[in-house]
């Protein structure tokens, strides 16, 4: 077994950036704040959210606590598997853990996840959701269009 410490460094990176910007967030903003970056365009919005994408299931904290750990499981009981993959795989689950993982933080934490990327097109949003979206966009990606079975 091979042992990618690019996966290991994508999941660790993402959780680090993803709380640090979160305590920054948190430690100088007021609930409800929000400052252009450019303004009408992009803002960092401090909000709390007790739901999922786009503030759906509100509430349903146990439930979304429940999936994110087996998500997490599930990815540790494959390691073996997912290292002979290619790397655009690997990288996939990487950044789809490393997201589940910093917003299980804030759920366990806090009970809500912290968001506050604001394009004001879009609900508000996190890093780790940008890590999530990104990595299930790879492991499609790799599903639906990367039919070459060597490895990498």
């Amino acid at each position: 077994m091979v042992l990618d410490l690019s996966v290991l460094a994508i999941v660790f990176f993402l959780i680090l950036a993803d709380q640090a910007i979160k305590f920054l967030v948190v430690s100088y903003m007021k609930l409800g704040e929000s400052i252009p970056v450019l303004a009408g365009i992009f803002h960092i919005t401090y909000i709390e959210n007790p739901g999922a994408a786009f503030g759906l299931f509100a509430n349903q904290r146990v439930i979304f606590i429940v999936a994110a750990a087996l998500v997490i499981a599930a990815a540790c009981l494959m390691y073996r598997r997912l290292m002979s993959e290619k790397v655009i795989v690997r990288w996939g689950v990487a950044l789809l853990l490393g997201g589940a993982a910093g917003n299980l933080i804030d759920r366990v934490r806090i009970g809500c996840v912290i968001d506050f990327l604001d394009f004001r097109i879009w609900p508000v949003f996190n890093i780790a959701d940008i890590g999530i979206c990104i990595g299930v966009a790879l492991l499609m990606y790799a599903l639906l269009f990367d039919k070459e079975k060597e490895k990498e």
